[in-house]
């Protein structure tokens, strides 16, 4: 056995050590081509920077100078003024501002025809700036109107075109250098292709040979350990493998054929529970869409309906929908204390529309349990024999109250009602339906019966409900459930 855990070291290092010399040269060559394309990427975005921004000042500088300098000659703004500048009626900030921005594109810039470019725009907003001041003490001097409006046409405008002559002309060498990052980018993007082409020819060439020589001693024991596999996924839990070697192989089929019978044994059993399970959800759901209550219901909203009574008419089809959708739950079998809280309140909303002369309920839950999840149907089931078997058989009206506490390390709940209460031989006769000593499903306390099925299911035989109650006084149903 040592001997054949050292063999099966072996082939593992070699395994891993072909790994590496087929992956190791992608990874420099991937690493390679990535490095370059991200540097040629940062290239070409910073160009396609440059000319956006350009591009900007070439569509508005002109008109922008333009129109500030013969508003600021006929009078019409005062660039002097704090709220004119901050309207952007200043000449001398809009060309400082394009100086700056050039500027910052010249330092930026590795092209000597770009600097070139950037040099001569820079040194015609100088000369702007310069005009842009004369005409700017004209004006403050006053009087010279004739002579503003001359060097406007002469100097101003004929600066500008150039300015957006040169903006263009910078834009265009940008283009022609963005041609040639993205002429490069494309070339060696196909080299990359190229030779990575050649070296996963070589890697798969390399692959074949070795998972030939290692087929044999790998594969076989493995693709018959799958024939059986597949078999056993089909459902054929009779199936067993026994390879011939005495190895790690050996092991797993041992695994293999304990695993299989024990799944089979599971699987009869999770057969067994789940028919049990299906059968008592089935019919504790049956229950809650019992004909009698749904035909009461929708007898009391036509009632309501023609009685003119439209809005508690609503509110019941209201507390109807709510009540059935959290019963179905989209087939969830555990929802949240919040959910199951709003689905008792449903059921006693309805059944107080209908029992409004003898029926009166409280609902009160601490905030903290609210989020913790519960099974559905747990707390309705107890209501409603509180309602049916203890307010209705009592004279008068009576009272159901609901409550929801945090308890050591546990969840309470409590049902209470003050109906007519159970003498002893009826209570022990429930709590023997409830802990299942006695069956009689046609009687009251099935469904609390399949409440405590479930809770017990789910989460042991520590948790569950008892029962409390004397003749005349009233119920008191608790209900346990662990923090989940």
């Amino acid at each position: 056995m040592k001997g054949q855990r050292q063999r099966s070291s072996k082939i593992q290092s070699k395994l891993m050590k072909y790994i590496w010399i087929c992956v190791i040269p992608l990874i420099i060559l991937s690493s390679i081509a990535i490095v370059r394309l991200y540097g040629l990427y940062q290239q070409y975005d910073q160009l396609v920077r440059n000319i956006t921004s350009a591009n900007e000042y070439n569509m508005i500088f002109k008109e922008s100078m333009d129109e500030m300098m013969y508003r600021i000659i006929i009078g019409n703004a005062n660039w002097t003024d704090a709220q004119e500048k901050l309207a952007g009626d200043d000449p001398k900030a809009l060309v400082k501002n394009a100086t700056e921005h050039f500027e910052e594109l010249k330092k930026a810039t590795v092209k000597d025809n770009v600097r070139d470019d950037l040099t001569a725009l820079i040194r015609l907003l100088g000369i702007l700036d310069e005009r842009v001041d004369d005409i700017l003490v004209n004006v403050e001097e006053g009087g010279h109107y004739d002579e503003n409006m001359e060097m406007l046409d002469m100097n101003i405008r004929t600066l500008t075109s150039l300015i957006q002559e040169d903006i263009q002309i910078y834009i265009y060498d940008e283009a022609q250098n963005m041609e040639l990052v993205r002429r490069e980018a494309e070339k060696s993007l196909l080299m990359t292709i190229r030779v990575m082409v050649v070296v996963l020819i070589v890697i798969l060439i390399v692959i074949y040979i070795l998972s030939r020589r290692l087929s044999e001693r790998l594969t076989k024991p493995i693709t018959e350990l799958v024939a059986m596999t597949d078999k056993f996924a089909g459902g054929d839990f009779t199936v067993s493998y026994h390879p011939d070697s005495d190895d790690e192989m050996r092991t797993l089929a041992d695994s293999f054929n304990s695993m299989v019978k024990e799944i089979e044994h599971l699987v009869d059993d999770i057969h067994k529970e789940q028919e049990i399970a299906k059968d008592a959800e089935l019919r504790l759901l049956q229950e809650q869409i019992n004909p009698h209550f749904l035909y009461n219901t929708l007898d009391a909203i036509i009632w309501m309906t023609e009685a003119g009574e439209k809005q508690k008419a609503i509110q019941i089809i209201q507390e109807l929908s709510s009540f059935f959708r959290i019963s179905l739950s989209k087939g969830e079998s555990e929802i949240t204390i919040k959910s199951e809280r709003e689905h008792v309140k449903n059921y006693l909303e309805i059944q107080r529309y209908r029992y409004q002369d003898i029926l009166d309920y409280e609902i009160d839950f601490d905030e903290e349990i609210l989020e913790h999840h519960i099974q559905k149907l747990t707390l309705q089931p107890i209501v409603e024999n509180a309602l049916y078997h203890g307010i209705k058989n009592k004279r008068g009206g009576g009272k159901i109250s609901v409550c929801g506490r945090m308890k050591d390390d546990a969840i309470e709940f409590t049902i209470r009602d003050n109906g007519i209460g159970m003498d002893d031989e009826k209570l022990g006769l429930l709590r023997d339906m409830i802990s299942g000593k006695v069956v009689q499903e046609d009687q009251r306390g099935f469904g609390m019966a399949n409440v405590q099925k479930r809770i017990e299911k789910m989460y042991g035989s520590g948790y569950g409900m008892s029962v409390d109650s004397a003749y005349g006084e009233g119920t008191c149903v608790t209900v346990r459930i662990p923090i989940t």
